[in-house]
């Protein structure tokens, strides 16, 4: 779940929903930078379905006791974190190997410094699933992959950047992460620049420099608002189904 926290309630905006964001925002991206265009539908629908083993956990929330706010997809615990990274890998390879084996890269690269035996164990698993994928393909290369990996991790960056910062939040209020721009691969360098640099023109529209994307993208966030207050009376899960689904409207522009 991506939670943003105000004084009296918490915006939350499901994994799978902000994955959704991901593969529109790749769909955009101009077709002349497309290195392996045959591998494109493969790409994309990782981009769509890279977090979908949240999909069933956000639908009902979890409760972080120890700091009384609902977990967010940084704090919540490894080893639940490690099963639902699996199902969704295994549910995305049901239906595309080569999406499974750029989500299996993107999740194992998350624990790859995790000491734990459990994070170790889910390294090498996914380590023998690529491999076992790559042994399937009629060729593969390997400087391709990470071209397409990096498209997936900026177009997942981009997303979280809209659902993490505040709507026409100006630039020195931003998430930290994002403050100083989202990095781009090296594979990426030849179509656009190492950072680039977002900033919200309003509460609707984001402008980006260096675009390379088709041309302007607009998209709803699905998100819903839940108060502390019910929380308190009613607990979390109650409360988030309760909640109204609301639906924002959002424009990127280049800029």
């Amino acid at each position: 779940m991506i939670v943003r926290e105000h004084e009296h309630d918490y915006v939350l905006i499901q994994q799978d929903h902000h994955a959704q964001i991901s593969g529109y925002i790749l769909e955009q991206w101009k077709s002349e930078y497309f290195l392996g265009p045959e591998l494109r539908d493969s790409v994309e629908y990782a981009a769509y379905k890279h977090d979908y083993g949240w999909k069933e956990f956000d639908k009902q929330p979890f409760y972080n006791d120890k700091e009384n706010k609902p977990f967010t997809f940084f704090d919540f615990p490894n080893l639940p974190k490690i099963i639902l990274y699996k199902h969704g890998i295994d549910e995305v390879e049901k239906v595309d190997s080569y999406a499974a084996m750029l989500c299996s890269e993107h999740y194992k690269r998350f624990l790859l410094n995790n000491t734990s035996i459990e994070a170790q164990a889910f390294v090498i698993y996914e380590e023998i699933r690529q491999q076992a994928i790559v042994d399937t393909l009629n060729k593969f290369n390997k400087r391709l992959f990470e071209f397409h990996y990096s498209l997936l991790q900026l177009a997942d960056n981009l997303s979280l950047y809209i659902c993490m910062n505040e709507p026409g939040t100006s630039k020195q209020n931003e998430h930290p992460f994002f403050k100083e721009g989202i990095p781009t691969n090296t594979p990426l360098h030849q179509f656009c620049t190492q950072k680039l640099q977002l900033r919200w023109l309003n509460n609707h529209t984001i402008a980006i420099n260096n675009f390379p994307f088709k041309g302007p993208i607009t998209f709803n966030v699905k998100q819903k608002v839940v108060t502390k207050d019910s929380i308190t009376n009613q607990g979390l899960i109650e409360s988030y189904e309760e909640a109204s689904l609301e639906e924002l409207l959002i424009t990127i522009l280049p800029g």
